[in-house]
């Protein structure tokens, strides 16, 4: 069988994605490779072709029980002898995992990085003939990348105990060059074969909402009621704030749910799958879930906190649109964010008693190098996606005409005045404080904890300003170097190298932001989608789903269903040429749906 007949055959593709065969072929020739492939893009196929194609067992190192199981699943739905070895499994169960293993039943077998080092896995792979390892997730082996784990520091010396060293294959979504070099050497990969694909989404719709504490709940249901029915995940930076939009969301009656680590196993479990059944089609979060989450259907990630830094930021974002429909990815951004982030960086390093000093030094360093990025995301006027794109080392266009700054435009502005009571504000207070400070005593608003702010003379200053306003000159002012932050955590504001342009009385105009009208969001061109048709579909998907107790994602994704609906295929040969039905979905579920098309 060839690498194109096994992926017509046992995933139902006719081609394959970017970067896909290139992998592909390195692995079988017998080479190590590094892939950074964004999410959605198929990462899994470049190991599972190999894997069916090579004469023994692939093992797949990998993170969480829940992306085991469903990967372990959807290859069991397409025909592939796969199985996974972890806690979940109850004694009895693993023994007879790991004998069935032994006795070579299974082609693929996912395990946690932990479990490489136990007695009894060591055992059956020394006596196995392993032909690949392959590592998802790889970034978490680097104390650079966001989701360290130092038991995947255990893979490349599992690797070099086997009686014959095979390929190694490490994949991850998010990783720069930094990490990409740590990945590299911590596996002890041998003259790899990197690829890099890139890391632009374009069917994901990007988005920076300025708003005050707030505002945030206000923000937050409205972008959750005009996606009433759409299934999207809320992440938040604590387990009280999880707790507080979950309830919020479960008042104004949308279906929701919640997951963190403060949560007891049979909770976040039965919260996890009520959400990949669409019971509860929207999850508040922290950082806790998502790692692996396959869900197909999400339509937007919204961040009620900015994350700590851009990595995690992008790999929680593209948790939406992995069927390649079009999704929105939605921050809204406080200045408080940047002092919790500060806190929680603080926190995670005093709690890490692995760490010497001088390296909680310089993780904390790295740490708030990288939050200071994803601040500039939040607070910058240029393209979203672009600046992302450029974070991970890749050229991008001034514009891409799909995130909320290049739809929203900006307009020429003198702000002579504004930018001069602002200037002087920050001479007279010393440059203690950072903008929200700064604001409340240029628009009067005194210290509601008691320390009264009357006292300086630019108090009430531009009392008449919105403060919105007064913030979106200060971004502009920080971007065009006019201002400058202060080393240190607390972010306080100072003069910048162009601030004496202000107080020799210079006008000063910049390029404010204008908002974005909703009906200019940019969109991928949809489909003739037949709608009643495709509502039949998704029934069926459902019926079948509730009997087999899984996600109806796993079944078929919706793209496949949407391409089904305005392909309406009336033949086997017209429904095997529909993206995703490979020979084994079609035995068992292909009539069923081809039916249903049949009657349009």
């Amino acid at each position: 069988m060839t690498k194109n007949e096994a992926l017509k055959k046992y995933f139902g593709y006719d081609s394959f994605r970017e970067g896909q065969e290139k992998l592909i072929d390195a692995i079988l020739a017998g080479c190590d490779v590094l892939g950074v492939m964004p999410t959605g893009a198929g990462k899994s196929i470049c190991y599972q072709i190999p894997a069916l194609l090579l004469p023994g067992i692939t093992l797949v190192v990998s993170p969480l029980i829940s992306l085991m199981k469903d990967q372990v699943f959807a290859l069991k739905q397409a025909g592939v002898a796969a199985a996974y070895l972890n806690s979940s499994l109850t004694l009895g169960q693993y023994c007879k995992a790991l004998s069935n293993a032994m006795a070579g039943m299974y082609k693929i077998i996912y395990v946690a990085p932990e479990r490489l080092e136990t007695p009894g896995f060591t055992a059956f792979a020394q006596s196995a003939r392993i032909s690949l390892v392959a590592v998802d997730e790889a970034h978490c082996v680097s104390q650079w990348g966001h989701d360290f784990r130092p038991g995947y520091l255990n893979v490349a010396r599992f690797v070099e105990s086997l009686p014959v060293r095979p390929p190694v294959a490490a994949f991850t979504a998010t990783a720069t060059r930094r990490v990409r070099e740590d990945i590299s050497a911590l596996l002890r990969l041998k003259n790899p074969e990197t690829l890099v694909t890139g890391f632009n989404r374009p069917n994901l719709y990007f988005e920076v909402r300025r708003v005050t504490e707030s505002e945030k709940r206000g923000q937050l249901l409205s972008i959750v009621q005009e996606r009433r029915g759409q299934s999207g995940i809320v992440y938040c930076s604590t387990r009280k704030a999880v707790e507080e939009v979950c309830a919020l969301l479960e008042a104004a009656g949308v279906p929701a749910t919640r997951y963190h680590a403060g949560l007891s196993d049979k909770e976040r479990h039965a919260n996890q799958e009520a959400f990949l059944f669409d019971e509860k089609p929207v999850m508040a979060a922290t950082n806790a879930f998502g790692m692996g989450i396959d869900k197909s259907n999400v339509a937007y990630v919204l961040h009620y906190n900015m994350p700590k830094d851009p990595e995690s930021y992008y790999q929680e974002a593209g948790r939406a649109g992995r069927d390649g429909s079009p999704a929105a990815c939605i921050l809204l951004y406080s200045g408080r964010d940047v002092k919790l982030n500060e806190f929680l960086i603080e926190k995670s390093l005093s709690e890490n008693e692995e760490l010497s000093e001088k390296q909680k030094e310089t993780v904390r360093r790295e740490s708030l190098e990288r939050l200071r990025q994803m601040t500039f995301y939040c607070t910058g006027r240029g393209c979203l996606r672009g600046y992302l794109l450029r974070y991970f080392g890749e050229d991008a266009p001034a514009r891409c005409n799909g995130c909320s700054n290049c739809l929203s435009g900006v307009r020429e502005e003198d702000v002579t005045e504004l930018a001069q009571a602002i200037v002087s504000c920050i001479d007279e207070t010393g440059g203690l404080y950072g903008a929200k400070r700064l604001t409340d005593i240029l628009r009067g608003d005194d210290d509601p904890q008691g320390q009264s702010l009357a006292r300086f003379e630019s108090f009430g200053a531009l009392s008449s300003t919105p403060r919105g306003q007064i913030l979106a000159c200060i971004d502009a002012l920080l971007a065009d170097e006019y201002l400058a932050v202060a080393p240190g955590q607390y972010r306080s504001l100072r003069p910048g190298p162009r601030a004496d342009e202000i107080e020799r009385g210079m006008s000063c105009v910049l390029a404010m932001p204008v908002a974005a009208e909703k009906t200019a969001r940019a969109r991928r061109t949809a489909p003739a989608v037949d709608k009643p048709l495709y509502a039949r579909l998704v029934d069926l998907r459902e019926k079948i789903a509730f009997r087999k107790h899984v996600a109806p994602y796993l079944i078929f994704t919706n793209a496949t269903l949407e391409e089904m609906s305005v392909k309406k295929p009336r033949t086997r040969a017209e429904m095997l040429a529909i993206s995703g039905m490979g020979e084994r979905k079609f035995a068992l579920y292909g009539e069923a749906f081809l039916q249903i098309c049949k009657e349009e």
